[in-house]
């Protein structure tokens, strides 16, 4: 098992120097955020290395600290990318990808999501994003769904809990075109879309969401994500077991023609 929840090297390092400078001045981060458009505990998250620094706070701390370029040096290494650092190996990864399979339980995977929908789960996460965090991730999220039209095409099977569905992210309006974007998703070819009713009284999928994915050289890896970060599976024991909880999964849902009638009586009110 592979996890990945440890920040990376240079953010650690990067937040350490940032650190001594302040400290070296006598500041707390209190004192530093008077003198940057950024808040103490933003100060706080990126000297423990816990997130990425904009390439704006560079700039701003670097002069605060009176750095000479000793942090600016690092933008390149550091600076917020599009998506979280923990989650940038595997974005990479799906973008390859020639099969994917996921579980989702608590709402909808990214390649599945409007921009309102994305728009709205971003804007659910605490602590919360600025709008102009909102923004980036949106974009770079709807980027990743060119995976759906790619050509070689991708193999794609998605199963979701029917509360994911039952949940009006977004309000209403934002729901609804959200159901209308899945009918649309299930007429691609190599799109498959299964829901898992809550009637159901037996679910292999009692251990939470999961993704497998088939590299180009045919290698299936698993992917799980947390609250804080996510971790690989590449042991033929877990990727065999994982295999199989989906296979279950997969067969205890509904099959994809009802499935999206389902989705049309949402739509309808009459479920």
């Amino acid at each position: 098992m592979a996890r990945n929840n440890e920040p990376p090297a240079s953010l650690k390092i990067f937040g350490k120097q940032s650190r001594f400078l302040r400290e070296r001045l006598d500041m707390t981060r209190g004192d530093l955020a008077k003198l940057v458009p950024y808040s103490e505990s933003m100060i706080a998250m990126v000297e423990r290395g816990e997130r990425p620094p904009k390439p704006g706070y560079v700039d701003a701390v670097d002069d605060a600290l009176g750095a000479g370029g000793v942090l600016r040096v690092m933008t390149g290494d550091v600076a917020e990318k599009h998506h979280p650092a923990w989650a940038e190996e595997y974005v990479n990864l799906q973008a390859e990808a020639l099969a994917l399979h996921v579980y989702c339980t608590h709402f909808l995977h990214g390649l599945l999501q409007t921009e309102e929908y994305a728009r709205a789960v971003f804007r659910s996460v605490r602590p919360s994003m600025d709008d102009e965090e909102i923004e980036q991730a949106v974009q770079a999220r709807l980027r990743t769904q060119k995976l759906l039209t790619r050509k070689p095409a991708c193999r794609m099977t998605f199963v979701l809990e029917e509360s994911v569905l039952l949940r009006k992210t977004g309000g209403r309006a934002v729901w609804e075109g959200q159901l209308r974007h899945l009918l649309k998703l299930s007429d691609l070819h190599n799109f498959e879309l299964q829901i898992m009713p809550l009637s159901r009284e037996t679910n292999a999928g009692v251990d939470g969401p999961m993704t497998l994915l088939e590299t180009p050289d045919h290698h299936t890896i698993g992917y799980v994500e947390g609250q804080q970060g996510s971790y690989f599976l590449t042991e033929p024991d877990d990727i065999s077991d994982m295999c199989h909880r989906y296979g279950t999964i997969r067969a205890q849902a509904l099959d994809a023609e009802a499935s999206r009638a389902f989705i049309q009586h949402l739509l309808t009110g009459e479920a």
